[in-house]
């Protein structure tokens, strides 16, 4: 420009307004991660409230006839027709299938992370990994027709006295569902180990299996007690697979072999023509369920947050 001194150094702008600037711009982004998280938290709340309100009903003093608790575990059996509301067996049912599929799938997804981390090819292991995260997201209902059309046959064929569609048949659908998910936690846990202490076991000379198990392990417990969490939460909230393989009678099973009938199934089946104290026996059910996953996730937190404070 003309008049302008080529020699003279540019001008900057004072600091206070950069200063100024960046710290509204970082008001704004914080306000708006606020803003996310109290709707988030709100939506969880009044689906909570929600279900918690249709489940009072049943307690109400206008329910006919008078409703007590010890009747979930005292009445003969489950016949909303008759006013008979025993939940004990879908609760059986329930967490029989849920503990049987957590002792099948905790071992092999903690091997399986495992095997990626320290025995796998490095392109194995990436495909591998990619394969995972696709079954991951597999809908629920595609593992329920493949249970109901190979491996209910199969369990059918075991024995005389063995029935396809059964708790076994349950426990298996849910191992398959949760594997992808245990896998991918257990292997995010165990790259979380600090690669020093891994170096340092190397050069003292020790392999591969010693290392996998006497080091990382340990250090990488309480991630593979949250992937071992989550996959509780899924299986006990699972309903289209093993309503499909099941067999859906409500009894408490004396074998593995015998069918079931889960909380979240039973829910499925009867919410359609439900009503009145019927229908909130349903919400119950569901509330049950729901306080029970919520129970898991805070113990998994406070060990969590127990681990950070020793760390």
């Amino acid at each position: 420009m003309p008049g302008s001194n080529p020699f003279e150094p540019p001008k900057l702008r004072p600091l206070d307004r950069i200063l100024k600037r960046d710290w509204g711009r970082d008001a704004l982004f914080l306000f708006a991660l606020r803003s996310l998280a109290a709707i988030s938290a709100g939506i969880v709340i009044l689906v909570v409230l929600f279900v918690a309100r249709e489940s009072w009903a049943i307690f109400s003093a206008d329910a006919q006839p008078p409703f007590s608790a010890d009747r979930f575990f005292t009445d003969p059996s489950w016949n909303p027709a008759g006013d008979e509301y025993n939940l004990m067996p879908m609760i059986v049912g329930s967490l029989a299938a849920t503990l049987g599929s957590v002792l099948l799938t905790a071992p092999l997804g903690i091997g399986a992370a495992v095997f990626l981390n320290f025995y796998a090819p490095r392109q194995i292991a990436w495909c591998l990994r990619r394969t995972v995260e696709v079954l991951a997201g597999v809908p629920s209902v595609v593992y329920g027709l493949w249970g109901l059309s190979v491996l209910v046959p199969l369990i059918a064929e075991l024995s005389p006295l063995a029935q396809g569609q059964s708790l076994l048949a349950g426990i298996l659908i849910l191992t398959f569902m949760t594997i992808p998910t245990v896998v991918i936690a257990a292997d995010a846990a165990v790259n979380a180990v600090p690669r020093s202490q891994v170096n340092a076991a190397a050069v003292l000379g020790l392999g591969k299996r010693a290392i996998a198990w006497s080091i990382v392990i340990p250090a990488a417990r309480f991630g593979l007690f949250s992937a071992v969490v989550l996959q509780v939460a899924r299986a006990i909230g699972e309903t289209m697979a093993v309503l499909m393989v099941c067999g859906n009678i409500v009894q408490v099973p004396g074998s593995v072999f015998q069918p079931v009938r889960t909380l979240t199934a039973n829910i499925a089946l009867e919410m359609g023509y439900a009503d009145d104290q019927h229908r909130s026996v349903l919400f119950l059910s569901g509330l049950i369920g729901l306080l029970l996953v919520a129970f898991l996730m805070a113990l998994a937190n406070s060990i969590s947050e127990r681990k950070s404070k020793r760390d």
